[in-house]
């Protein structure tokens, strides 16, 4: 940690080079740790400053997705072995449409995502089903029963929480705590929009678009204007 950018970036490749020469040479299966990949896009932002380069949007290095695929295309098998890695990732602001986590979960079979807010309440350890993505679940590795009720569960899990942002409905009471105007729907309105959750007709829209919304054309209007700012980002 106390050595130099220069230095300090070309670190992970090292062990890249150490892994694949257990691998060819000595014809081995090698299981890599790499604890964090984000300091390795962090020294890269360094690195990048350090040569006057233009930042990107999100503040970080212009050539922040080539450094990460020259990195991890190289964990990969071949005839003499494999490279197997597990790698943790640390999430600005735990916003998971940030850069770096983006940029890593590209190249990953599978991720296990923790949620401060599943520790917060006393349940270790935290992981989140519905952002997670294990790769064993699939019908020949689990079961057909076991993967059928993981999908389906994964559905009601996440109608629940969008109902739960649903609920956030703006009031006029609650204007000076949310700093939105408070809105006024009808009730059948409301029912109806309550009944497209259910129904999972929306499915394809973020929680995140139910929050703070009066009715569900307010909730798929800024559903597509979240998507065109995520789509910005990148």
């Amino acid at each position: 940690m106390n050595e130099l950018s220069g230095a300090h970036i070309r670190v992970g490749l090292t062990a890249l080079t150490m892994a694949e020469y257990f691998r060819d040479v000595n014809e081995q299966d090698v299981l890599l740790f790499i604890d964090n990949i984000f300091r390795f896009i962090q020294v890269g932002s360094e690195v990048s400053a350090l040569l006057g380069r233009m930042p990107s949007a999100m503040g970080y290095q212009p050539t922040l997705s080539t450094e990460m695929g020259t990195l991890q295309d190289k964990i990969t098998s071949t005839k003499a072995g494999s490279i197997t890695s597990i790698q943790t990732v640390y999430v600005p602001a735990y916003d998971l449409t940030n850069a770096p986590p983006t940029t890593t979960f590209a190249h990953l079979d599978a991720t296990t995502i923790l949620s401060r807010g599943l520790a917060t309440k006393g349940i270790h350890l935290a992981v989140d089903p519905l952002d997670s993505t294990p790769t064993i679940l699939q019908p020949r590795i689990v079961g057909e029963e076991h993967y059928e009720t993981t999908q389906r569960d994964r559905l009601i899990v996440a109608r629940e929480r969008k109902i739960e942002c649903f609920l956030s409905q703006p009031v006029f009471v609650a204007e000076v705590f949310t700093g939105s105007p408070g809105k006024y729907v009808g009730l059948a309105e409301t029912i109806s929009g309550f009944q497209l959750i259910l129904s999972g007709e929306l499915d394809g829209v973020p929680e995140q678009a139910l929050y703070l919304v009066g009715n569900i054309d307010e909730a798929t209007m800024k559903a597509m204007n979240l998507e065109m700012e995520s789509n910005l980002k990148k």
